[in-house]
């Protein structure tokens, strides 16, 4: 698993005496009170801009897009003090600042790059992944996060937390601030600040998806693409095309089919000449939902549980193609829902921010177009409206304690009246045991005592929703490079492009019964208009129910040997009964299964020995003390 680490000497002792560093490593960074390493990485992925001796210098490190001249821009900014202006450079990577006050590391607002660390005897001990931190700490892993997961909506399960007791978590969005004599800290990045309208800020989003994926697209060749045929990997896949020979995969299969993806993926690629467009057909070559997981030991590991797992099969067979193609970049729509579209209950940050005339005629529009009856959503909107989020918070971890006949049973699918609530628990909750309900109850209740009164509800679930969606992107590419060789980038989660899209207020990213209008206005005249006037969608829960019908004995096996169960957090006769009713094309919680099943596998290939991840430079060095 390729990964960045590093140390800082507080002032307090020396890391030069210990001589451990990453199994493997190459230095990329080494001063007396600093080290950095790089595990996985090819030389033209770490940038370093140096000033004279004693100035600012940046490293960036991962899929940094910047000119030499923008390089050296922000490193000037840095010298001046302003260190942020390293933090906006284009593509995605890790960022590095160097002055006289010490060291600043950040990874992006999506958290396709993120910052763990844990204090040592001598200072701090820092990576861009969490499970190596835990082996040199010997950490357990945290069952509260493991399990707020897929039993509580609305949560920020992890915060400033991890996967791992003891090892801590850098926000996306924020930065480690390390100075000589001084304890470790994380700041809040800066923000642009906000636009009105996506009239106002459309030219933003065309220019920072655009430079997004051109710059990709120069700087790798041969190139691939995802194309669904959907808005989001329409528009890549076009401004890719745009700028020379592309190979296009459409991923498809009996049952989706049935639905008009193909359609649009043909005609976006007839109206393209440098497209050559190859289609996959799932059903022909065999290939499902939870394919070949009946021996974890054989699976690849990722530094959080993955979602892909449960799609290794069909992630094998779309991106052949590419492999094949000789691709050194593969380019996705991944996080076109988060930066172009808005999440529900931004409805209530409408009607906090004053348009309440609005805000109500929207929520109207809500309850059509989900076919609910109008007076529960807009009674459900006012007491949104009415309660702070920690009194929502304390309200939901008293009810997750009083038991499963206190916690609502919900089926797979989620009322137009509680996708704008606050929080919630969803049907997997009654899978706990007593503890394993403590466990999360004492969790949602941390978080209630932190979470900050004017937070809206809005932009907290956007804020979850980009992190989830950039936690998963950054599993795929992990297990796309281990198991193909194939780099997997998500331009719509650069931190430019988020910027940019969430400097309009997800209110006004939106109109009521319109699909993604931000899309239209920033990229008509660029991208075809029939892909951005189409308002069709396509769910994939047919295949999903076919795979996890196909696959059950493989999974009943992963479920019977549940670790969380073992451990005495879980009722694994509840999970398996939930399996045995999705199995069986019933209502279940399909979502939460899905994210059960792969942390059980990650938990069974978590490889915590120190010396899978660490060595030592010399046979009699002395062990850092921590």
């Amino acid at each position: 698993m390729r990964f960045i680490a590093g140390t800082f000497n507080t002032g307090h002792g020396s890391w030069a005496g210990n001589n451990w560093r990453p199994r493997g490593a190459q230095a990329v960074f080494d001063e007396e009170s600093a080290r950095i390493w790089t595990t996985g990485f090819g030389p033209g992925e770490v940038r370093r801009c140096s000033g004279r001796r004693g100035q600012a210098e940046v490293l960036a490190i991962g899929c940094c897009l910047a000119t030499r001249e923008e390089l050296s821009a922000a490193r000037a900014a840095a010298e001046r003090g302003a260190w942020a202006a390293a933090t906006r450079l284009p593509g995605s990577s890790l960022i590095v600042v160097r002055d006289r006050t010490g060291l600043r590391i950040a990874g992006d607002r999506a958290g396709t790059v993120t910052v763990y660390w844990i204090p040592t005897r001598e200072g701090v001990l820092w990576a861009t992944a969490a499970t190596p931190l835990a082996a040199f700490a010997q950490a357990e892993p945290n069952p509260a996060a493991l399990l707020g997961a897929f039993t509580v909506r609305g949560v920020d399960v992890l915060a400033t937390d991890s996967h791992f007791h003891t090892v801590h978590r850098v926000q996306p969005g924020h930065a480690l601030i390390l100075a000589p004599g001084r304890p470790p800290r994380t700041e809040a990045l800066p923000v642009p600040p906000a636009v009105a309208s996506f009239e106002e800020g459309a030219p933003a989003v065309r220019e920072t998806i655009t430079a997004a994926v051109n710059r990709r697209a120069a700087s790798s060749n041969p190139i691939s693409s995802d194309l669904s045929g959907g808005v989001d990997s329409g528009t890549v896949t076009s401004l890719a095309a745009a700028c020379g020979p592309l190979l296009a995969v459409t991923y498809t299969d009996a049952r989706m089919g049935e639905q008009d993806d193909m359609r649009y993926a043909e005609r976006i690629a007839h109206d393209h000449p440098q497209i050559t467009h190859t289609t996959i057909d799932g059903t022909r070559a065999g290939v499902q939902h939870f394919d070949g997981l009946q021996d974890p030991a054989v699976l690849p590991f990722t530094d959080t549980p993955s979602f892909t797992l449960g799609l290794l099969a069909i992630k094998a067979a779309q991106l052949g193609p590419a492999t094949v193609h000789g691709s050194r970049a593969h380019l996705t729509g991944r996080g076109g829902d988060d930066v172009l579209d808005a999440v529900p209950t931004m409805v209530i940050d409408q009607y906090r921010a004053g348009h309440r005339n609005q805000a109500l005629r929207r929520t109207a529009a809500f309850a059509r177009t989900r076919r609910a009856a109008l007076w529960p959503v807009l009674r459900q909107a006012a007491r949104t409206q009415r309660t702070l989020y920690p009194q929502a918070l304390a309200a939901l971890a008293d009810t997750i304690k009083a038991g499963p006949e206190h916690t609502a049973q919900r089926g797979p699918g989620t009322s137009a009246a509680q996708m704008l609530t606050w929080c919630g628990s969803g049907a997997a909750t009654a899978w706990l045991t007593r503890t394993g309900r403590t466990v999360v109850a004492d969790l949602v209740t941390a978080r209630a005592q932190s979470a900050p009164s004017d937070t809206t509800p809005g932009a907290l679930h956007e804020r979850l929703a980009l992190e989830l969606m950039g936690d998963g992107h950054a599993t795929f590419d992990q297990i796309s490079r281990h198991q193909w060789g194939l780099p997997v980038h998500a331009p719509l989660l650069d931190n430019l492009v988020v910027d940019a899209c969430h400097a309009i207020p997800g209110y006004a990213r939106t109109q009521p019964g319109d699909f993604k209008p931000l899309a239209r206005s920033a990229f008509t005249g660029h991208v075809p208009d029939y892909l951005l006037h189409r308002r069709t969608k396509t769910a994939f829960t047919s295949s999903l129910f076919a795979g996890l019908r196909a696959n059950a004995p493989a999974l009943r096996r992963v479920l019977a040997d549940s670790r969380l169960a073992q451990a005495g957090l879980l009722d694994g006769t509840r999970a398996l009964a939930s399996l045995d009713s999705a199995a069986r094309g019933e209502g279940a919680p399909l979502a939460a299964l899905h994210a059960l099943i792969v942390t059980e596998l990650w938990l069974d290939t978590l490889p915590t020995a120190r010396s899978t991840w660490w060595e030592q430079t010399t046979a009699h060095a002395q062990e850092v003390t921590l």
